[in-house]
């Protein structure tokens, strides 16, 4: 029997009780795509795996020096968030990283093993050499929050703090010096493995460990459509 406006989901299709409101559509679904994508995530493992900062070094690249804080390291414990970022952390160029807009930085753990591979493959680490959370410059190592399932004004609720996600991480220059070989950036514009720069609504705290909940947005323009949009001819 269809769903009167207003019902709630029983859970059906996201593997637990959501307690989102349907609009229309079959018992136990969703007809509103972003309800939907809200409930699967519910049924997933999502959650930070670690909390990374650094401060801004000198860091070379093509035989120059240039100052950067994209090599961040875990810590531990509770870090405070505020509206500029994390307790702790930098970022060199303004112009491209931090403010309001790009104050955190995520990325998804699942990427790693790809990274992995390519490092390996150039010769820039050894082939069992595990990727280091803080490697791609982001301040939270994220499980279960790909690309393709973020849109730009999805909120990202923690137990100490509410993010949001504002837009995806352009590669420069300084994240083929990071990575330790020069198509880095390129390789990441081709597999879209960006992740997302996220603006602080409710400043708190965020550790390793916290769940995280996506509460979708408006859902009019997707993080990974927007990366590929922009991406150079």
């Amino acid at each position: 029997m269809p769903h009167r406006r207003g019902l709630r989901c029983r859970g059906d299709n996201c593997g637990g009780e959501c307690n989102r409101l349907v609009t229309t559509g079959s018992e136990g679904d969703h007809a509103n795509s972003e309800w939907r994508d809200a409930c699967r995530t519910r049924g997933r493992q999502v959650k930070v795996l670690s909390v990374n900062c650094a401060t801004a070094r000198e860091l070379l690249v093509d035989g120059r020096r240039v100052c950067s804080a994209i090599g961040k390291r875990a810590v531990d414990g509770a870090v405070a968030v505020g509206p500029l970022g994390l307790a702790g952390d930098e970022q060199a160029d303004l112009s491209v990283h931090g403010g309001l807009t790009k104050a955190v930085y995520a990325y998804p753990h699942e990427h790693f093993a790809f990274w992995q591979t390519v490092r390996a493959q150039a010769k820039a680490a050894p082939w069992d050499e595990p990727v280091a959370p803080g490697l791609f410059g982001e301040n939270l190592t994220v499980e279960g929050l790909s690309e393709d399932r973020l849109w730009i004004g999805d909120r990202l609720v923690l137990p100490g703090c509410v993010l949001a996600v504002s837009e995806p991480r352009y590669p420069c220059f300084k994240f083929n010096a990071a990575m330790g070989f020069k198509h880095a950036a390129k390789l990441m514009w081709q597999s879209a493995y960006c992740g997302s720069y996220l603006a602080v609504l409710e400043p708190g705290t965020v550790s390793a460990g916290d769940p995280i909940e996506l509460v979708p947005g408006a859902r009019e323009v997707g993080l990974r459509e927007l990366f590929r949009a922009r991406a150079p001819a």
